[in-house]
């Protein structure tokens, strides 16, 4: 019995073996790059590269420079504020993550508005805007809720007013 139990895992494990390798090929992998990306993050990134393809700004290239995009517990953090996401630069200056920090969990609102702040330094190559002012791209946010409470609002300034936007526009005028 024990024979015939071991004859017939052989006879199994051979056709398996067999079969797999008549009907598939194992697909070289390509040297293509991935990111990481946080769960957490991840709607508001793929909300940011649809609007990148609303306004015509070509984010793929830089997508895939990028390492990570994550919530990490190691940003500065104190009583009169803290730093609540950042571009995290290599040895060459280039920008190889983006990095948010655990606080901006407290609120979806926060965190929403603190990636797409983060995502159009790198995306679309904005300057901080202000010091404290109603705006994404201020230094500091005294109230990210007035920002959430029109969004769509922001959302147009923040790529029709960005410096990508504005040079695919030169670029653009000067082909007509």
């Amino acid at each position: 019995m024990k024979t015939y139990l071991l004859l017939l895992l052989f006879i199994f494990s051979t056709f398996s073996l067999y079969s797999q390798k008549s009907e598939f090929e194992i697909p070289k992998l390509s040297e293509s790059k991935s990111v990481k990306t946080d769960g957490l993050v991840q709607p508001h990134l793929d909300a940011f590269i649809a609007l990148c393809k609303k306004y015509k700004v070509d984010y793929h290239e830089k997508l895939f420079q990028l390492t990570e995009i994550a919530v990490v517990d190691t940003l500065r953090v104190s009583p009169k504020g803290g730093t609540l996401g950042m571009l995290v630069r290599n040895d060459n200056n280039d920008v190889e993550k983006i990095i948010f920090s655990w606080m901006t969990l407290l609120d979806k609102e926060i965190l929403k508005v603190v990636a797409f702040h983060e995502f159009g330094h790198y995306f679309l190559e904005y300057k901080h805007t202000c010091n404290d002012c109603d705006s994404i791209m201020a230094k500091m946010n005294s109230s990210y809720f007035d920002i959430i409470k029109d969004w769509d609002y922001h959302i147009e300034k923040l790529f029709i007013e960005s410096p990508v936007y504005l040079k695919n526009q030169d670029i653009i005028a000067l082909k007509d």
